[in-house]
């Protein structure tokens, strides 16, 4: 059985974490089987942004304990999947499409981590959102502690850290983990919704888009400016899509991009 399905129609790419059994837990293949689907999705042209989802009881719950367990006997294989970790999760944050994670039920530790290197997030108002890891006498590794402090703030992330409590989608929400939570009935409607929204746009442009953005969180502002500068006229220079724009525009159509 595949542990992650990729589907792909109408823009949009859907990639499913397929481990119910284990609630969606992350082991070294997991981790292949997303790589490949994320490198699947980004470099097919058609597909315009990237959804991310789990099943009906768990977004991901983290890292697959056991297997972890079993690591710590060779502590070089647990580097490695530190490693891999790291480096999957960072694909995920530089793909060059929009990301969306669509949480519903657990989101923990790991799963957590998955969330935040996704450019948007939509939750179901009863997903549980947290990192447990201070409960166990652990702490995140795969990105979650600086890209929990660069989303909400320092304060407001250890608090999530030193207490190992769950979030509710709404309290997500409420302290910018996630974009918005939703009723369980309408978490599919919404995420879909979304990226039928993005999917519209030019392919191009989001992805400069999402490079100026990206670049400029490490930036200072000069620098930052410089950034977004030089991704306009890179992609004015390089790409059809902007002069279609500014001719639907002032035609008052709605633009077509094919790209």
């Amino acid at each position: 059985m595949p542990l992650v399905l990729l589907d792909k129609r109408d823009g949009i790419a859907t990639v499913r974490l397929n481990r119910p059994e284990a609630r969606n837990s992350l082991n070294p293949a997991l981790l292949d089987e997303l790589e490949a689907a994320i490198r699947d999705a980004s470099t097919d042209p058609t597909v315009k942004v990237v959804v991310i989802a789990g099943d009906e009881k768990a977004f991901s719950a983290g890292a697959d304990l056991k297997a972890v367990i079993a690591l710590f006997d060779v502590w070089p294989r647990y580097v490695d999947f530190l490693h891999r970790l790291h480096d999957v999760f960072c694909l995920i944050e530089e793909a060059p499409v929009p990301t969306i994670a669509k949480v519903r039920g657990f989101a923990l530790a790991g799963g957590l981590e998955l969330i935040l290197c996704c450019d948007l997030t939509i939750a179901s108002d009863n997903a549980k959102i947290g990192d447990q890891h201070a409960n166990y006498g652990l702490i995140a590794g795969a990105g979650g502690i600086p890209r929990l402090v660069r989303r909400i703030g320092l304060q407001r992330a250890l608090d999530i850290f030193y207490t190992g409590r769950w979030l509710t989608g709404q309290e997500a929400a409420d302290c910018g983990i996630v974009l918005r939570s939703v009723p369980d009935d309408k978490l599919d409607e919404e995420v879909h919704k979304l990226a039928r929204e993005i999917a519209s746009k030019s392919r191009t442009g989001l992805r400069y888009m999402k490079r100026a953005a990206r670049a400029g969180m490490d930036l200072t502002l000069e620098g930052a400016l410089a950034a977004e500068q030089a991704a306009l006229i890179e992609y004015f220079s390089s790409s059809p899509d902007p002069k279609r724009g500014l001719q639907a525009f002032i035609t008052k159509q709605t633009p077509n991009f094919d790209d």
